[in-house]
């Protein structure tokens, strides 16, 4: 058993160094400037080793933000709960949200994906379907309230969205293209307050 286990161990360690390598060489060269063999050799592995773990660069950056929702949250999402408040469980959700968008390894590389997209509309098609391979917390849980009768609306995707660019006007976009300082807790608190308030008026 325990010999079993340690090939796979290498292959998690592997994986966990291409990442490291790819996140650095990505802040630090740009995505364009940044290619597969520079990943290889800052994670001392072969270049088919990190042909093996990700098919593309595109594949490991999306791999990359990923990796970054999980870490900024504790555990899974909480589901929907139709004996709970809207409000209360929207509250938690955007707290989330707002966490992982007060990451400076979030916001960065989102400057490095956008600078990407900029100069390639195709690119940015692909990274904009690669991250949603996984539909996104709030997506889900719009859903399944408007499956359940107490959200409003032909289009949960839609909704969805209105919600979090509520958020993101105040805790990304300024961040990201105009270098503001992330949110303190008050801020984040505040604008989750409003952002649920606005969304359930409209919707609930």
């Amino acid at each position: 058993m325990e010999a079993s286990s340690t090939p796979q161990r290498l292959t998690d360690r592997k994986r966990v160094a291409i990442i490291g390598a790819a996140i650095e060489e990505f802040l630090a060269a740009g995505y364009d400037a940044t290619s597969m063999d520079r990943i290889a050799a800052r994670a001392s592995v072969s270049k088919r080793t990190v042909y093996n773990h990700f098919p593309s660069k595109e594949a490991l950056f999306a791999a990359i933000l990923h990796r970054l929702w999980d870490a900024s949250e504790e555990g899974d999402a909480p589901a929907y709960r139709a004996d709970k408040p809207l409000r209360g469980q929207l509250l938690d959700l955007l707290a989330r949200k707002l966490r992982l968008l007060n990451d400076e390894s979030f916001l960065s590389l989102a400057r490095v994906a956008i600078a990407a997209g900029l100069h390639s509309p195709e690119r940015a098609r692909d990274m904009v379907a690669r991250m949603g391979e996984r539909e996104e917390d709030l997506t889900a849980w719009v859903r399944a309230a408007t499956a359940d009768g107490r959200i409003k609306t032909d289009d949960p995707v839609f909704a969805a969205l209105q919600l979090q660019a509520l958020v993101k006007a105040f805790a990304f976009w300024p961040q990201v293209t105009m270098g503001q300082a992330p949110l303190d807790d008050h801020e984040q608190k505040r604008i989750a307050q409003t952002a649920a308030d606005m969304f359930l008026a409209r919707y609930a």
